[in-house]
């Protein structure tokens, strides 16, 4: 994915990162809705998105051992996930609602494919642009 990280593509490469990732978070608390004591998280995408701002320096890792400072393990901000709250928790303090979880998988998965789309379209035009339409 570094090689979207363009201007060209502009916000839609950082949005295919965040949802993908927002994939992942959503795929594991519908993956541990039987698990007693876990709790549902979801991503802030608009927090997540406001950390890739132009203006926003950040440390470079030179080594994979190494973790940014305002990082999680899943590469988002520390700030980036959140505990969903329960409607109904179930009595082992489980939070995870599947139909809930369901829902904003199938959301996310909807805004990932309209950012590919939008890349595909972008990349697409410059492959026109460069190759005179042949």
């Amino acid at each position: 994915m570094s090689q979207l990280n363009d201007p060209i593509f502009g916000v839609h490469a950082q949005a295919l990162t965040v949802n993908r990732q927002r994939l992942e978070t959503l795929s594991a608390n519908i993956a541990n809705a039987d698990t007693p004591g876990f709790k549902a998280q979801d991503v802030d995408f608009r927090r997540v998105l406001d950390s890739y701002a132009p203006n926003d320096v950040q440390m470079q890792a030179t080594s994979a051992g190494h973790i940014g400072g305002n990082a999680s393990a899943g590469g988002l901000p520390d700030s980036a996930l959140f505990e969903r709250e329960s409607l109904q928790p179930s009595a082992d303090g489980n939070t995870v609602d599947v139909d809930r979880e369901q829902a904003a998988f199938a959301d996310a998965a909807l805004r990932y494919r309209a950012s590919l789309s939008f890349a595909d379209g972008r990349l697409r035009s410059l492959l026109t642009a460069i190759t005179g339409g042949r």
